[in-house]
């Protein structure tokens, strides 16, 4: 069991990697091998809508966003972290996901996946929608917690301060591989995937 936690936070070692490590430690102590993936503090290219990934399946930016989508597409499951920025995930994030999701969905589909926010006070729930928003369209399950995954903090050593936030992010974590050896266990027992029907697309301007 692989799974690939990206950290979308400009800060290396900030609030929102604190965050992300905690859930690190539960899916380990429950066998999973991780992984966590900074993303880059340069400029990241946002998508320019020229569709190339319908044909080649991969984007026509050739940068960490393609070995990014090489991961996630190997791995088990997936927990993206990021912090809130004007009641938003960090703009870098969005523009990697933005691409990371439209070239590479298809071969997402069935992976359990998690959003985590972390901010000093407000915005979390509106970047936690953001965040969810990639994975229900791309037919991945969304691991739940018994909170909405998110911390509160300044520092890295606040986040340790947030008992609640951190039992959250601890109770996700348990949740995301229970379903995963779930899932493991349905296909063992030839439960697979289902097969969908050729997706439909209805414009609302004729």
């Amino acid at each position: 069991m692989k799974i690939i936690l990206l950290n979308g936070s400009p800060r290396e070692k900030g609030c929102t990697y604190t965050a992300l490590c905690e859930a690190e430690r539960i899916l380990k102590e429950n066998g999973s091998k991780t992984e966590i993936v900074q993303l880059s503090k340069g400029p990241v290219q946002g998508c320019i809508g020229c569709s190339s990934c319908r044909a080649t399946g991969r984007c026509v930016f050739e940068d960490e966003v393609s070995s990014l989508g090489n991961k996630v597409a190997e791995a088990d499951g997936l927990i993206i972290g990021s912090p809130v920025y004007f009641g938003g995930m960090a703009g870098s994030l969005k523009a990697a996901l933005d691409r990371l999701f439209y070239s590479g969905a298809p071969r997402f589909a069935g992976k359990p996946a998690a959003a985590i926010v972390c901010a000093r006070r407000g915005g979390l729930v509106t970047a936690y929608e953001d965040m969810n928003r990639y994975f229900e369209i791309s037919n991945m399950p969304v691991v739940t917690s018994q909170y909405w995954n998110q911390v509160h903090a300044s520092t890295p050593q606040e986040v340790a301060k947030d008992e609640e936030g951190m039992q959250t992010l601890r109770t996700l974590a348990r949740n995301m591989v229970w379903l995963i050896r779930c899932i493991q266990s349905g296909k063992e027992q030839g439960i697979h995937y289902p097969e969908h029907e050729k997706r439909l697309k209805t414009n609302f301007i004729r």
